[in-house]
């Protein structure tokens, strides 16, 4: 806040939200900016909903205003308190804090159905019987105007009495709504006679058993942000006809006819490669059973993604990074994927694990294991060494070695090859065990010890280095490896989504890691070094499970 208490801007990029803010702070149309995040508590939150959320709280810290946190719950048959919970908790752990106590429609419930008792009296809005079908016929078409209800010149009085019947149970769901009474012949659909109540014998989450009648989303969104006094209501370029109804309703409400009102503005909402959005969709991957849960770490949904390793900061980040307009358009995972790598290559300690061992015997080594130390970060000398081993029995990655160097250019461990072990010594593969399928078991070498952290004496060049984990120490674990959820961009798009699923969307792999491993916190971070950004699971308790949260690279584009 400014020492005039008014709102100020910090620098941030520039969009024309935030020219329009700008605007009416110079203008004296708002003292402060005052946003909301009204999300519908009939799921879980994903990244699209991340981007009005950083949008959304975002803006209003920059201007040292106001975010509500309100669940827009007028739908029971939808909802429950575990989305609600959810949310709380995905929103706090992206970073930001709403204004005051969390608010929810069902607050207003009596102020909804006082104003819709002042629209039935000024005849703007009367109560109709048609079915849904005649419903539908009489709404006309894209090319077609609509027909007036019969029921559309119903008197103001016997409208009110239809009301509180309705209000009191005395109509079967589907029996009867609530319209509003404005043009039928409106080339904007919403605004042919919109539906404002409805009949539902629904428990809810909040109010319990008092109403049987529900306001519609539209209707209440709009009085929900007015009563709050929220300045720009944000929304997704989707509800772009709809600020019709929404400027219909408010300037129809002797409460809220003045300037000061709040105004609907709209935003493009992010469209993501090879991911689904639609909260229905998510809902029948989770209900089909496609997927582990909501929190699935292929799941775009902020849990899921909490769970895989993505960071709050790396979240915040690609939201700032796509920007803020009014042109739909898909965003390329890529961008994602770069904001979270860029992250954890800053913040994520280093460690070794070998996904797919073999085992290698160093022959002229004998004893006990010998520790050795290595940096946890190599271009942040504060965050200070760890601990790792070296011995006579180690574990390397089955990639990592092979019988004959390809044309000389294997920069990795062949027979009669040397190569580096990260953070250790040179070694030189001499012969190997195999199986009777052929797959190499065990790989025999020496290693020089005088190479420890310099190069060979004799000034012979070594070219490549592999990780490593010694075997006597070594923590058995499970290595979860994600791709993308679908196998086409689009999957949307696709008469059948289901169908263009990613078969090879999760692979497993048992290896092992440090030692000093034993003990991460679930949601930790690491550079496993030459494979990845790996997080220790939240849902699997004492097991060693990481999820692999993204490539060192981006190898996908090169697919």
């Amino acid at each position: 806040m400014s020492n005039n208490g008014k709102s100020e801007a910090v620098d941030r990029p520039v969009n024309f939200i935030r020219n329009i803010i700008n605007d009416d702070l110079a203008n004296h149309k708002h003292e402060q900016v005052h946003t909301r995040f009204p999300p519908e508590p009939n799921g879980y939150l994903h990244i699209g909903h991340a981007k009005s959320i950083c949008l959304n709280f975002g803006t209003a810290a920059d201007y040292n205003g106001k975010c509500n946190l309100r669940f827009d719950d007028t739908n029971p048959a939808k909802e429950d308190m575990e989305y609600v919970d959810s949310i709380k908790q995905d929103v706090s752990w992206l970073g930001f804090e709403w204004a005051g106590d969390i608010c929810y429609s069902s607050n207003y419930f009596d102020k909804f159905y006082g104003y819709a008792v002042e629209l039935i009296e000024k005849g703007l809005a009367y109560v109709c019987f048609l079915n849904a079908e005649e419903s539908r016929e009489y709404r006309g078409s894209l090319k077609e105007p609509g027909k007036d209800s019969p029921y559309r010149d119903t008197s103001v009085e016997d409208n009110l009495a239809l009301f509180a019947k309705m209000k009191n149970g005395e109509f079967k769901e589907g029996e009867c709504v609530l319209r509003a009474k404005i043009d039928m012949s409106s080339s904007f659909m919403c605004m042919r006679d919109p539906t404002l109540y409805r009949v539902r014998f629904e428990h809810h989450h909040q109010t319990g058993d008092k109403w049987c009648i529900y306001p519609m989303y539209d209707y209440a969104h709009c009085i929900s942000d007015a009563i709050e006094g929220v300045t720009h209501s944000l929304c997704t370029l989707e509800f772009q006809d709809n600020r019709r109804l929404y400027d219909w309703v408010l300037e129809h409400l002797n409460d809220f006819d003045k300037p000061d009102r709040p105004h609907q503005y709209e935003f493009s909402r992010l469209n993501l490669e090879y991911t689904v959005m639609s909260k229905r969709k998510l809902h029948q991957l989770v209900d089909d059973k496609l997927v582990e849960g909501w929190n699935d770490p292929r799941m775009p949904t902020i849990s899921g993604m909490r769970r895989r390793g993505y960071t709050p900061a790396s979240i915040r980040d690609f939201a700032e990074r796509i920007g803020i307009s009014k042109v739909d358009s898909m965003t390329e995972m890529s961008i994602l994927e770069a904001a979270v790598r860029d992250d954890l290559n800053v913040v994520a300690p280093r460690s070794m694990a070998v996904l797919d061992p073999i085992k290698v015997i160093i022959e002229n080594y004998e004893g006990e294991p010998e520790v050795l130390m290595a940096p946890i970060h190599p271009q942040n000398e504060a965050m200070g060494k760890r601990e790792i081993y070296f011995g006579r029995e180690l574990y390397i990655d089955r990639a990592d070695f092979t019988e004959v160097a390809p044309n000389g250019k294997f920069m990795r461990l062949a027979l009669d090859k040397e190569v580096r072990l990260r953070n250790a010594y040179v070694i030189k593969g001499l012969r190997a065990d195999y199986d009777a399928d052929g797959n190499v078991t065990t790989v025999y070498c020496t290693y020089d010890p005088e190479t420890h952290g310099k190069n060979p004496a004799d000034g012979r060049k070594v070219k490549g280095v592999i990780h490593f984990v010694e075997a006597t120490k070594a923590i058995p674990a499970e290595f979860r490896l994600y791709d993308r959820l679908f196998t086409v961009e689009h999957p949307a798009k696709e008469e059948n989504f289901e169908a263009v699923i990613n078969p090879d969307s999760l692979s497993v792999k048992h290896g092992f890691v440090e030692p000093g491993l034993l003990n991460s916190e679930p949601e930790k971070s690491y550079q496993f070094e030459r494979e990845g950004y790996f997080c220790r699971d939240n849902q699997s308790g004492d097991k060693q499970v990481y999820n692999r949260t993204v490539a060192l690279r981006d190898t996908w584009s090169k697919k």
